[in-house]
């Protein structure tokens, strides 16, 4: 088993136990996958073990510090609703070993990733105040206002890249290109919206609106399974919906609870993830300060209050509970 690094040498305890890299070697392990934000673990064609780290990404690119609990908050978050729409759709999670770690079902992912919007805000807002009309073959209208809410959800795909920028692709173009066949589009297209529908509700029973997310989907054996996270701060836009229709009638932005607020420090600190921009410092104290808004999402989505996992030993605790939980596979 080999060490996880802590991600610098300040002085600060709970930073030094923030876990970002990981590289284990487990007994029946045939394949690893570091990703932005996920290190995945393989057994064979069956099995994977996806542990959630402390890493933080933003314009695809993987910021240098990370984030205090936030692997564990990203991991008990999709669990949760894992299990609350595996009713929709059957999902690729089989048990939460760790706190940072599922196990689950090893699914051939479709190239394209589901993003589905029920406001017109972030990246989306950023293209149409351009100009753009025209998002993943969907035509907007005109006199659209920042934070307004679509007639009905829509679905504006993007191709999932194992390095670099995800790009915007329509529906025809995935169907087209190989990318997903028209039936198995068809089912996750029917998918999303489900999901979107239950994640909504669920979010409207916390005083929240969820505003838009994305999910992946897979096949195994030829089932198709909803995989990897959802409903999370990292693939998911919340705002309170207290005060929405007051803060949007005035112009005002929207008080929320997602990753966007990492993405407009960042823009107001020059960083657009663009050739020769620099990353800000992230000091400790501002790591803490998006902890601190990761863990208000958790408690506000789910209703639970969230329990720290002591970070001590925090290597041979992911290690140890792994292996127990391959032995019962």
């Amino acid at each position: 088993m080999a060490n996880i690094s802590p991600i610098n040498t300040h002085k600060d305890n709970l930073m030094n136990q923030t876990l970002v890299k990981s590289d284990f070697r487990f007994e029946g392990q045939t394949d690893v996958y570091h990703g932005k934000v996920r290190d995945v673990y393989f057994f064979g064609k069956d099995y994977i073990a996806m542990l959630a780290t402390d890493r933080i990404s933003a314009f695809d690119v993987i910021l240098p510090a990370g984030i205090p609990f936030k692997g564990q908050v990203l991991n008990q978050i999709a669990a949760y609703f894992l299990d609350a729409t595996s009713d929709i759709v059957p999902n690729w999670k089989i048990s939460t070993p760790d706190p940072m770690v599922t196990i689950g079902h090893r699914c051939e992912p479709f190239k394209v990733e589901m993003v589905i919007r029920g406001y017109i805000t972030g990246s989306a807002w950023r293209a149409y105040k351009q100009g753009e009309r025209c998002i993943c073959g969907i035509e907007l209208p005109e006199g659209l206002k920042e934070n307004q809410r679509f007639d009905k959800p829509i679905i504006t795909p993007t191709t999932k890249a194992d390095e670099g920028h995800d790009e915007n692709i329509s529906r025809e173009e995935i169907i087209a290109q190989g990318l997903v066949s028209e039936e198995d589009y068809a089912q996750i297209e029917r998918y999303t919206y489900a999901l979107f529908e239950r994640g909504q509700r669920m979010a409207a029973e916390r005083g929240l609106i969820l505003v838009d997310t994305k999910y992946e989907f897979g096949k195994k054996d030829g089932r198709i399974y909803l995989i990897d996270e959802i409903h999370t701060p990292d693939s998911s836009r919340y705002f309170y919906a207290d005060g929405y229709e007051e803060r949007f009638e005035k112009g005002e932005a929207q008080k929320q609870l997602s990753k966007e607020f990492v993405r407009q420090w960042l823009i107001e600190n020059g960083f657009e993830g663009k050739a020769g921009q620099k990353i800000p410092e992230m000091t400790p104290e501002y790591c803490r300060s998006v902890s601190d808004r990761y863990i208000e999402l958790y408690e506000k989505v789910t209703g639970k209050t969230f329990e720290r996992c002591p970070s001590e030993n925090i290597t041979e605790r992911i290690h140890s509970n792994i292996v127990e939980a391959l032995k019962n596979l």
